[in-house]
């Protein structure tokens, strides 16, 4: 391990040993009732919740069965916290309680019972013991958030007693929530422990003084993780997508209420949807990059249709480093940007230089994404650079991730620097090149990837290769093969035409022939692990590098 790895490491350790210090501080010191500055618990409003409801799933969970995270517990007449969970996902989804939603879809008397008796088990089971992944902090902040906003579902017809232990509970969780925002690791589980101490202290009775904190702190947190192009810090598209899943309605709240709203709240939401434009390809999908997975066109559109901004998208995100080169109907999506360091890097991919083609209302070539239930060896798996449309060597990544237990798979090196040109021709085409110097410490190279579409978007010309540090071309390649992979959408159908052209067909006839001027393009087998069903079987295309370059081309055909 070269000597700059191993400080980064002594200095991931370093870091990750004092947050977890500061945590255990915290948490030895006891939860004080009022604390978090509410006084009896009242609740005073319940926020909306955008996201789209199922009945299907209603009437499951009416029968005792639970359809969450891609797996069914059938708990019968039992309580479901009774019962061996299927997979840590499913007990994520379970204990935030986010599927309280569905139950908007029958509100009957019996429905809310339901619901009702399974809050109460939950509060027997759970409520006292704080340990186990019930009371993760990002958990906590999913349940305190579903327990507002459907608190009209639950309380429908309770009783006193029942509605003394909601409130007890609910206080309690508040409290702890509040005593260990602080020590969170950073990103999305900070930034949720935020918006759900916001939400709580305005949906509830809570001190004026509790309400400006609370607001102060989620402004903190809005300036930390929100950067000035509206993208998220952890460079994840879909990240956008589920802030404002709450940051919304957590807007609306302080209006309705009357209360001053923070700072920084509706500007972040205003920088955020072009970002979240920015990202969506020309079927209006999300590209996959750095986490994302399928996100459901209902809930994307839930969240689209506030969108006050309007306009056409940006071409380059600057601060998050993507790149967007459209023609026509047709959208290609660069990722150019090292991946973050840090606690941030935890589910960072290793796909620098990757990128994402889209026509009319198909995608072509995407990256493998990140799979929504699948266990962790396929989740880590999905972070390696084979799984990204960009070039490997070997089974090397551009990004190296740590195995040690005790940081977790965090990023220890890779990519530091990437340089970006961006020229439009005299015809109107648009050129991007882009290198970076992931490969630069193990072999000595830097990767280079330029892409050329024309007017029409009709046409795609791209090269990589790679180069010496000081920028000449590479008279030799490292002993391993170099590959350079194009993951195909599972909807699309290939039709090998020669050894140099693949045509990628889509379900509605739409197509692009893929060609190497010299080589060959092998088609392989592929895993797609975004999709919405599951993780699913796909294609992809390989050519394996003879020299320090390679020429591709991609031709549309109606």
């Amino acid at each position: 391990m070269r000597i700059t790895d191993r400080r980064r490491l002594i200095s991931l350790y370093l870091a990750e040993g004092w947050r977890r210090a500061r945590l255990a501080i915290a948490l030895a010191l006891p939860v004080v009732k009022g604390r978090a500055g509410f006084r009896s618990m009242r609740l005073v409003v319940a926020p909306t919740d955008l996201r789209a409801i199922d009945p299907f799933v209603a009437e499951e969970i009416f029968q005792g069965r639970y359809p969450l995270a891609g797996r069914v517990l059938d708990a019968g007449q039992q309580s479901p916290f009774d019962l061996e969970l299927p997979s840590q996902q499913f007990a994520v989804r379970l204990h935030g309680f986010g599927w309280l939603r569905h139950i908007r879809a029958d509100k009957s008397h019996a429905a809310c019972e339901n619901a009702r008796w399974v809050v109460d088990q939950w509060i027997n089971l759970h409520g006292s013991r704080v340990t186990g992944i019930a009371w993760d902090a990002d958990v906590i902040a999913q349940r305190i958030i579903a327990w507002l906003s459907h608190s009209p579902v639950v309380l429908q017809d309770a009783d006193a007693g029942f509605y003394r232990r909601f409130m007890a509970s609910l206080s309690y969780q508040i409290g702890y929530l509040h005593r260990i925002a602080s020590h969170l690791p950073e990103g999305l589980p900070r930034m949720r422990a935020r918006i759900a101490l916001a939400m709580a202290s305005i949906s509830t009775e809570a001190r004026t003084s509790a309400i400006r904190r609370a607001g102060r702190q989620l402004n903190r947190e809005l300036e930390r993780q929100i950067l000035p192009d509206g993208s998220h810090i952890s460079r994840n598209p879909q990240s956008a997508v589920e802030l404002l899943f709450d940051l919304l309605p957590l807007r609306q709240t302080y209006i309705n209420l009357g209360h001053d709203v923070p700072q920084r709240l509706i500007p972040a939401i205003d920088r955020m949807y072009p970002a979240v434009r920015f990202f969506r390809h020309s079927n209006g999908d999300l590209a996959l990059f750095n986490g994302a997975s399928s996100t459901l066109a209902t809930d994307l559109m839930s969240v689209l249709r506030y969108d006050e901004t309007a306009g056409q998208p940006f071409k380059a995100l600057p601060h998050a480093a993507y790149q967007r080169l459209s023609g026509g109907d047709t959208v290609l999506l660069l990722d150019t940007g090292h991946p973050p360091m840090g606690s941030l890097s935890r589910t960072a991919h290793a796909g620098c230089l990757s990128l994402e083609l889209s026509s009319g209302r198909n995608r072509f070539i995407v990256n493998s994404g990140s799979p929504r239930f699948a266990g962790e060896k396929l989740r880590q798996l999905a972070r390696t650079s084979a799984a990204h449309s960009t070039v490997a060597i070997g089974d090397v990544s551009s990004a190296r991730m740590s195995s040690s237990d005790f940081l977790g798979p965090l990023l220890v090196s890779g990519v530091a620097k990437v340089e970006i040109s961006r020229q439009t021709g005299p015809d109107g085409s648009d050129r991007l090149s882009a290198s970076h110097d992931g490969y630069l410490k193990r072999f000595g190279l830097l990767h280079e990837r330029e892409v050329r579409i024309n007017e029409a978007g009709t046409k795609i010309a791209g090269r990589d290769r790679f180069l010496l540090p000081d920028g000449l071309p590479a008279p030799s390649l490292p002993s391993e093969p170099a590959i350079a992979r194009f993951h195909v959408h599972p909807a699309i159908s290939l039709d090998r035409l020669d050894e140099r052209k693949v045509r990628l067909i889509a379900p509605d006839g739409e197509s692009w022939v893929f060609s190497l001027p010299v080589g060959e393009v092998a088609i392989a087998e592929d895993i797609f692990f975004a999709d919405v069903s599951g993780v699913r079987p796909s294609q992809q295309l390989e050519i394996v590098f003879h020299g320090p370059e390679i020429r591709w081309f991609l031709a549309h055909h109606a």
